[in-house]
């Protein structure tokens, strides 16, 4: 299915999911989804003029050749030595294990909004020399759902607001809020990719009122599916937070990918 041809949406949200609904409208690109990775492909070099293609989530793939795999880690899961989690599953969360990172081109680590670390001796050893980037994640402001009007974060420090959300670990957008003062005792965590329902929206309108909250607060990725509810929640103020990654180590980042395509 075709998401965007890079100028015009052409799926919404509920077809297309809130991930690569909110990439492509995002940065602008041509988009698609597919089940059938390989066969989604060649549609999609049918539909639009393309020199790349970037895969999601695809290091276990096998039916499509990659010129270049980018590994991304979490920081926090990284540091969580001898814990059940570095397990395969089904004991743990991984699907490989880490000397599958062999078949990685360049390693980023992800610290999210916390401070940097080092990587535990028993795991890095596993990067084996590759070309490996530190990335966190900074809140680039707060915008208005429904006219997008840009707000500082410092605007909403000290106010009560409804916290609102769907996705897979919570941890890091309400640390984000908090570490920037702004009030997060009430909330509503949904579970990931939540497709939202008018149940939910009047649980959510109950527990504004309820609460005496200023507004409700939500991230970007929920925020284009309770677009779709902006009547039900015409007397609510609602914002999105937008988060940004920042690689530190940008301009080499940039080198090396260039180089790859080059070549």
């Amino acid at each position: 299915m075709l998401v965007s041809d890079g100028k015009n949406l052409k799926a919404s949200v509920s077809e297309s999911g809130d991930e690569m609904y909110l990439l492509s409208s995002e940065c602008e690109v041509p988009a698609a989804v597919a089940e059938k990775r390989a066969e989604g492909a060649k549609k999609f070099l049918k539909d639009v003029e393309l020199d790349v293609i970037v895969l999601d989530d695809a290091f276990q793939h096998r039916w499509i050749h990659r010129d270049t795999n980018i590994l991304i880690f979490d920081q926090r899961f990284l540091n969580k030595t001898g814990s059940l989690e570095q397990s395969l599953l089904p004991l743990g969360v991984m699907r490989e294990p880490f000397s599958s990172c062999e078949r990685a081109d360049a390693i980023i680590i992800n610290r999210k909004f916390s401070e940097k670390t080092a990587v535990p001796y028993h795991i890095k050893k596993y990067f084996g020399g590759k070309p490996k980037f530190e990335a966190y994640y900074k809140a680039a402001g707060i915008y208005d759902l429904k006219t997008h009007k840009f707000y500082s974060i410092e605007e909403f420090q000290g106010q009560k607001s409804l916290v609102v959300c769907g996705i897979a670990q919570p941890f890091s957008f309400l640390h984000i809020l908090e570490k920037n003062d702004i009030n997060i005792d009430n909330k509503i965590l949904f579970t990931d990719h939540r497709d939202y329902t008018n149940k939910d929206i009047q649980q959510i309108r109950k527990k504004f009122y309820d609460s005496n909250t200023f507004s409700v607060l939500t991230t970007q990725k929920d925020a284009v599916k309770l677009t779709n509810y902006s009547r039900e929640l015409d007397d609510i103020d609602i914002y999105y937070v937008k988060i940004e990654l920042v690689i530190e180590n940008e301009e080499e980042f940039e080198k090396f990918i260039l180089k790859i395509l080059n070549n």
